[in-house]
């Protein structure tokens, strides 16, 4: 097949012809029904529909050099005299010594060099003067370069090393366990036995690529989450705190007869990856050398708010701390961790939290890529860390704490040495991961992390939860919100905002508090049920009158214990950061998670589910008892049961179905959002299955234009 049309331009006939072969060609190799994208966004790394793939190739081009289309079914020609220099040109396109220069701290060599297998060996003196230069180890790096130069075979044009970094990335890409991956190197061995340079398992391929500087330390942690057996405590053999065993019982009888530390089986393990090696990697690669310095030299500084760099709490840690601000090489870092179980429903005694980095020094379309994440910790175990995640977080402290000191790095942009330094802004988690990580009580009368003791709320006695009040005090002083009562709750709003907390306000407060990690000593670290929202270490008061109960449960609630400490649960280990005390944001909440809650409960309220609207008996119960919209209070009828009226928000069954109708036949431009019209069932009436994003598309924009579509026959 004739394929000289990926070179063409993205807008003339022939290469929309070749884009339509490809499609054909591929459609007919793959009976999934969707297809690996070879567009130059994607790079074969994203599995699309057809027609995404069609469109794709026509926006942003075919990716160059891929003529061989082995990833789409096409099978590799046998070498030939003829196709020698072709295969030499797409041998030396992988740039594995490129890789491998660049993991080693080195110049990377250009892709269209032209040294020979012969080349490369006969200068490795010189390659082995150049990395002793840079405190290199030649073995590991003089391996990796003999298999740059060694071929999988005779006449194919990929290297030992290239071949199999490519397998191990389908094998992370597509999820392949370890046992499965070496069932398909030994069915590789066995087909061609003539390749004698593969793997033969898993293990073997990890070993490979931790040469690369892609690994990570296992460190043993007690079982109950107390301590880990890390730094000074890394010989010990049983937690301090509840003296629990470092290892499992079954470990410790497979070696009651060794006092091996392998023929024991650890209770619980913390998956570490260091932080130092990855961030001197990324300056260790030219091209991502210079995207590091796009904060200070590429962004457009025009006093609007683009990124990170223009809002005030990265200007006010320039300000105080200018030496760390005036190197633009200086890495800004965030951090995001949250739960999540990868086994489902399967498995529901499981969760795993890992913690993630984001550089924000590189360009906004380059940082928020899975590529550019840094994975700085993986957290298992059967239930969640909770607020001792504390005890897992004490490696990256302290190596955030050498970051800020600096480290000697290369910089293979400029080609010098430099003192590297890095900084934490801040953390990016949901509300409930925002608890643990911070500290802060995030239940009960005083939630609001901002208002902390101004925080504005009131106990539903039918509703059974908190209603948290007073938005209103952020407004303008003369706003006409704050003096409208009926459309609140039934009050004029005159005091100003509160004042907002600083890192030392915290400090003081948290002065003599004490608090022990571990599930076994949770009990020592509860307190009264308080106006604070802590939970209690003393049984709530039981009657037999349900009513009474729940009086009685509030009057518990709103008692009062002297002592601002009891709006903490603990001191947040990032205060250990010498300079997190003066930050001016510590944490940020994720807007499009909350934001994605705030719309399922608003769909749900307008098209009155059953689980999911939150206008129900108990609120019109609520409603009365605070004596506002006397509209919506319940109408009691003669058979002593009371009936709901219909709020103004209610839609029929006719209204409910033209909603859905007007989301069924949306389109809206490709990119823009996924296809909401799949979550749309116009039986049920309902929708599913919309992630985040397509919340915040509905909230932000169309929510609106589709109500108004939907209910224009109403006055």
């Amino acid at each position: 097949m004739d394929k000289s049309w990926i070179n063409a331009h993205i807008k003339s006939t022939t290469y929309r012809k070749g884009v339509e072969s490809f499609i054909d060609f591929a459609r007919a190799r793959d009976i999934r029904g969707s297809i690996i994208c070879p567009c130059l966004r994607c790079c074969n790394d994203e599995l699309l529909e057809v027609e995404e793939v069609h469109d794709h190739l026509l926006r942003y081009g075919f990716l160059p050099g891929y003529t061989i289309w082995t990833i789409h079914g096409e099978l590799a020609t046998p070498p030939t005299s003829q196709s020698t220099s072709v295969h030499e040109t797409s041998f030396v396109k992988d740039d594995m010594i490129g890789l491998v220069r660049d993991a080693f701290g080195l110049s990377s060599s250009p892709l269209n060099h032209e040294n020979t297998e012969e080349e490369m060996l006969d200068g490795e003196e010189d390659e082995s003067a150049e990395t002793s230069d840079h405190n290199v180890d030649d073995i590991p790096y003089k391996k990796l370069l003999e298999k740059c130069g060694e071929e999988l075979y005779p006449g194919c044009k990929f290297s030992s090393l290239s071949f199999t970094l490519r397998l191990y990335h389908i094998k992370c890409i597509g999820g392949i366990s370890n046992k499965a991956f070496g069932m398909i190197l030994e069915l590789l061995r066995d087909a061609f036995p003539h390749i004698t340079s593969l793997p033969s398992s898993a293990h073997q391929t990890k070993k490979l690529t931790n040469d690369l500087g892609l690994g990570y330390k296992k460190i043993h942690a007690c079982p109950n989450d107390c301590m880990l057996y890390w730094d000074k405590s890394e010989g010990e053999q049983s937690c301090h705190t509840c003296k629990a065993s470092r290892y499992r019982s079954d470990g410790d009888q497979l070696g009651e007869s060794s006092n091996s530390r392998k023929s024991k089986k650890p209770a619980k393990v913390l998956r570490y990856f260091p932080l130092i090696p990855r961030l001197k990697r990324l300056y260790k690669c030219e091209t991502t050398a210079k995207d590091m310095r796009w904060h200070d030299m590429g962004r457009t500084k025009d006093g609007k708010l683009r990124h990170p760099g223009d809002g005030l709490a990265w200007k006010a840690f320039n300000d105080r701390y200018p030496k760390f601000a005036e190197d633009p090489r200086s890495v800004r870092l965030g951090l995001a961790s949250d739960g999540c179980n990868p086994f489902r429903t399967m498995n529901t005694s499981h969760s795993t939290w890992p913690v993630l980095l984001i550089p924000y020094n590189l360009p906004p379309w380059i940082c928020m890529k899975q590529q550019s994440f840094i994975l700085s910790a993986i957290i298992q175990g059967e239930k969640g860390p909770g607020n001792d995640i504390d005890v897992y977080l004490q490696p990256l402290i302290q190596e955030l704490n050498l970051l800020w000191k600096g480290v000697d790095a290369y910089d293979a942009f400029s080609k010098e040495r430099f003192k590297l330094r890095a900084s934490l802004l801040w953390t990016v988690n949901d509300f409930p991961a925002y608890a643990n990580l911070s500290g802060r009580s995030t239940k009960g009368r005083v939630a609001c992390p901002t208002c902390a003791n101004s925080t504005c709320s009131m106990w539903l006695k039918h509703g059974k939860k908190f209603c948290y009040m007073g938005h209103r005090r952020w407004l303008e002083e003369n706003h006409p919100y704050r003096f409208q009562k009926d459309r609140f709750d039934g009050t004029i709003e005159v005091d100003g905002p509160p004042t907002i907390m600083s890192g030392s306000d915290i400090l003081k407060q948290l002065r003599g508090s004490s608090f022990k990690y571990g599930k076994l000593t949770k009990s020592n670290n509860k307190r009264r049920r308080d106006d604070v929202g802590c939970s209690t270490s003393s049984p709530l008061p039981v009657t037999n009158d349900e009513s009474s109960a729940f009086d009685d449960i509030e009057s518990f609630i709103e008692e009062d214990i002297d002592g601002d400490n009891q709006l903490w649960k603990k001191r947040s280990i990032f205060f250990d950061l010498l300079y997190w005390e003066f930050k001016l944001i510590r944490h940020n909440l994720d807007v499009m998670h909350i934001e994605k809650n705030v719309f399922h409960n608003l769909i749900g309220t307008l098209l009155n589910l059953d689980v999911k609207t939150k206008d129900n008996e108990n609120a019109r119960k609520d409603l009365m008892e605070m004596g506002i919209r006397h509209e919506l209070h319940l109408i009691n009828r003669p058979n002593k049961k009371s009936c709901m009226p219909l709020a103004c928000y209610t839609m029929t069954n006719a209204e409910k179905s033209n909603f859905l109708q007007v989301l069924k036949d949306l389109k809206v431009p490709d990119g823009y959002s996924l296809n909401i019209s799949r979550g749309v069932s116009l039986k049920d009436r309902k929708l599913y299955n919309l992630k985040s994003h397509d919340a915040h598309i509905m909230m932000q924009g169309i929510l609106v234009i589709v109500l108004k579509a939907s209910m224009h026959s109403r006055a």
